[in-house]
């Protein structure tokens, strides 16, 4: 733990222009959140311009439509059958065309939806605050992995911000699927670092409280690596070979698993060092 201050280096060289990004610019949010119509069709013979043209012919504004191989997605604000049924028949003609899918969220669930994230990241995080805390017996270890948690929190939220900003990445309901899910794997992973401590100090109490921390973090950092790295490599085959409807969604995972992996070691362990430091000096 000699080198915390390169550890917390690290990481605020990820979370700075992360933050700043998200305070800045926020998160583009999908039509989950916002309200509108998603339409998907197969037309590798309709241009990006051929298609605004089609709804603005019925006084319907696009949002956007992006391209990807023969497969189109355009979003619109939302918009009701009739008009889409009038838009459909003069497109549906063109060579290969395919209907896939036309879905519209109102705009008072997309509110809902928001408030309901926010409510669900608070219960996750206050319940695991609780959890670890009376597990190890103290409330500094639960104090400890709930800021490990919220590193990684916002290293993936600083990261959709910004490809938000230059990739027009948007997040949607998979994207607080992948949040919730990144909390669950960061403080299993901080679990096992502080389990490893408490066993120690009940085996070698002669130690001090830096020495048996980290002798924690050598003994479990290849157990969390090798952990980290099957998933890792799940997900990185998911990423490349898989559909483009769940390719955020796995990258948010990849970039939640690597920021869990780290935190754990090199976040949570050093926090709960300096804490009992101070506590002493303060006695």
């Amino acid at each position: 733990m000699r080198f915390w201050w390169v550890y917390f280096a690290i990481s605020l060289s990820v979370l700075i222009p992360g933050v700043s990004s998200l305070i800045k610019n926020g998160l583009k949010l999908g039509i989950d959140f916002t309200g509108g119509s998603s339409i998907s069709w197969i037309a590798p013979s309709l241009t990006k311009e051929s298609i605004v043209e089609a709804f603005e012919n019925q006084n319907i504004s696009v949002s956007s439509v992006t391209l990807q191989g023969e497969m189109t997605t355009i979003t619109t604000p939302p918009i009701d059958r009739n008009d889409y049924s009038q838009v459909l028949f003069k497109v549906k003609d063109s060579e290969g065309f395919k209907e896939l899918s036309f879905d519209t969220v109102g705009p008072s669930l997309g509110a809902e939806l928001i408030k309901k994230t926010f409510y669900g990241i608070a219960a996750a995080a206050s319940l695991i605050l609780l959890y670890v805390a009376y597990r190890f017996k103290n409330f500094k270890f639960g104090v400890s992995a709930i800021i490990a948690m919220l590193h990684d929190l916002f290293v993936v939220l600083g990261i959709f911000s910004l490809l938000g900003k230059y990739a027009h990445v948007e997040v949607d309901t998979l994207f607080v699927t992948a949040l919730l899910t990144i909390l669950s794997f960061s403080v299993h992973d901080t679990i096992v670092v502080f389990d490893r401590v408490r066993e120690i100090k009940k085996q070698h109490a002669y130690l001090t409280f830096e020495e048996i921390t980290n002798r924690a973090v050598v003994e479990t950092m290849a157990r969390s690596i090798n952990n980290s790295m099957t998933i890792i490599f799940m997900l990185l085959a998911m990423y490349l070979l898989g559909g483009t409807t769940i390719k955020w969604f796995i990258l948010a995972l990849l970039v939640g698993t690597a920021s869990g992996t780290y935190s754990s070691t090199f976040t949570a362990a050093p926090i709960l060092v300096i804490w009992e430091r101070l506590s002493k000096k303060l006695r």
